[in-house]
């Protein structure tokens, strides 16, 4: 099987974005937002701002996986939202603290295990 090869280009890296409005009024809708969360942590997702949460992925396929894993703990209520953008989009968001502009986070470095 040919080895695939994967280089760090601006276009094929993409950003998988979930955003989120879970109802939290009830312990049984505080459970399923803590385990709807918890999932996209576990699945390498970083939370940007409150229920926003991204994840990086290498390419458009990783991104769809990364969907498909995000759907199928979806809870049965709330909005969830997902967007995917790629690295050189994601590259050119302006970041604030207040007024003071913060740098954009970084795409993590590729490792090559063999």
């Amino acid at each position: 099987m040919p080895r695939r090869e994967y280089t760090l280009s601006g276009y094929r890296g993409m950003w998988l974005f979930a955003m989120f409005d879970l109802p939290v009024g009830t312990k049984a809708e505080r459970k399923r937002y803590a385990k709807f969360r918890k999932m996209l942590v576990e699945d390498g997702f970083s939370m940007l701002q409150f229920s926003v949460y991204a994840r990086y992925c290498v390419d458009e396929e990783s991104a769809l996986a990364h969907r498909r894993q995000v759907r199928s703990a979806i809870p049965p209520e709330g909005y969830v939202r997902l967007l995917s953008i790629t690295d050189r989009q994601f590259g050119k968001m302006e970041n604030f603290v207040g007024k003071k502009p913060v740098p954009a986070q970084k795409a993590p470095q590729q490792l090559s295990l063999f």
